[in-house]
């Protein structure tokens, strides 16, 4: 079960990813999220998030969707009685391949080994064609901070710090790798 945003339907996986959903967007200036909450829930922009999913929840009809929603957040409800493994990632789980849960995706050429991507690679983007000066900027300024990170053996959670000299330039203040 979840709901339907009654906006645009885009399928939410509780009250909670609906208030998020239905809020964010207005607040990011879509129009007609931002009437049917002044419209809905006069008052959305004073509440917090569970008093915000109760009061858009009450006014849209739960819905019954497939197994879709990814457990990202832990949400408002509390005591489910699935752990993490048996929800997330389910409809994806006899996709085949060497993952398990939630590898339902297309490996387009690349193959996943017990150390990750290769960050000389380039990751998933397609470099191929012409990319503008910008895009190639990001492009590689990404692929400097994950090789630092690669090799300061940063935890994906964010736990190293940057330290003098991890500046992403080298000693004679050129950009490093460029």
């Amino acid at each position: 079960m979840g709901y339907a945003c009654p906006v645009c339907s885009d399928p939410q996986a509780d009250a909670g990813h609906l208030a998020n959903h239905l809020a964010f967007t207005a607040m990011l200036g879509d129009d007609d999220h931002e009437a049917w909450l002044d419209e809905h829930v006069p008052k959305w922009s004073e509440m917090g998030e569970a008093e915000l999913a109760d009061a858009a929840s009450d006014r849209v009809e739960e819905t019954e969707f497939p197994q879709l929603f990814e457990d990202t957040a832990g949400g408002l409800e509390s005591g489910t009685s699935d752990p993490p493994t048996e929800r997330s990632g389910a409809l994806f789980d006899d996709a085949g391949g060497e993952h398990g849960r939630g590898a339902g995706h297309d490996h387009g050429g690349h193959h996943h080994g017990s150390g990750g991507h290769d960050p000389s690679r380039g990751g998933a983007v397609d470099t191929s064609g012409p990319i503008d000066d910008e895009a190639a900027a990001v492009l590689e300024e990404a692929r400097e901070m994950t090789r630092r990170m690669h090799e300061s053996g940063e935890s994906a959670d964010g736990g190293g710090s940057e330290t003098e000299g991890d500046t992403g330039t080298d000693a004679g203040g050129d950009d490093a790798g460029r």
